[in-house]
């Protein structure tokens, strides 16, 4: 884009935000001109419509909307997710990890990396780390930690499809609530999962009518949240046996608990 039609875009996106929180009709139109405007969608717009139930629930948040998200708060992200918003899931997941006996691993995947905080918590529990995600000041981030012994920048599922290796334990945590349809996830963590290995992912929730018989759906904060039930049945699916689901409070917003669930699966073998 040219930069007098990124000004243009950002001026759009500005606009459509203030007549959300206002409230306004015409706001769904306005989310509708800025995703006219840009279809790679940095802004989120799809994902808005739909939590305003003015479009349909699409099926991932756009890879340029999590990258641009995340790169922005990259330098405080850790004082926000865990002080503001008293994120705890990769430490809720070395804690069930622990209570059932389970570990320790070779290779730890985790997959929307972040800055690290799943490598902090695991990180005596396995020999070597990877890490990817697609926000690149995520990934600076994450490096300056010395917690991995590869990085990367990318999609998890396209990473995985792409990979040679297999790992023994892999962790999605605050993955799938930028993730509707989570089954290529699943498949393709099935297909570089070593035998017998863990695989740990964190989920957020809805009432059951907000799902309205779907797997999955946009919640007004734009994040996805997916039905427990219907997450088994992809695991199982693709090959992939869920040992448990723990409720679980996954973080805060504006000041209210979200809660979803920490699963736990295992790979054959």
């Amino acid at each position: 884009m040219t930069e007098a039609e990124e000004e243009a875009l950002a001026d759009a996106y500005e606009r459509a935000l203030e007549l959300e929180k206002a409230g306004a009709p015409d706001a769904a139109a306005a989310w509708r001109a800025v995703l006219a405007m840009n279809d790679a969608d940095p802004g989120g717009a799809a994902l808005r419509l739909a939590a305003l139930g003015a479009g349909p629930a699409p099926d991932r948040a756009p890879a340029a909307y999590v990258a641009t998200l995340f790169d922005q708060h990259a330098d405080v992200f850790d004082g926000i997710l865990v002080d503001q918003l008293e994120y705890g899931a990769p430490l809720l997941a070395r804690e069930r990890v622990q209570a059932l006996g389970l570990g320790p691993f070779g290779g730890m995947l985790d997959l929307g990396c972040g800055t690290g905080l799943a490598a902090e918590a695991f990180e005596d529990m396995t020999e070597a780390r990877a890490g990817v995600d697609l926000a690149p000041g995520m990934i600076e981030i994450a490096d300056e930690k010395e917690l991995y012994s590869a990085l990367f920048v990318g999609d998890a599922v396209t990473f995985l499809e792409q990979a040679d290796e297999r790992w023994d334990l892999i962790v999605a945590t605050d993955v799938l609530p930028y993730l509707g349809d989570a089954a290529p996830l699943f498949r393709a963590v099935a297909a570089r999962a070593a035998p017998g290995a863990l695989f740990i992912f964190t989920t957020e929730t809805a009432p059951e009518a907000a799902f309205a018989g779907r797997p999955w759906t946009v919640t007004p904060h734009q994040r996805f949240a997916h039905a427990p039930a219907a997450l088994g049945l992809m695991l199982e699916a693709a090959g992939l046996s869920a040992l448990e689901a723990t409720e679980i409070m996954v973080r805060r917003e504006s000041g209210a608990p979200i809660i979803g669930h920490l699963f736990l699966a295992r790979a054959p073998g």
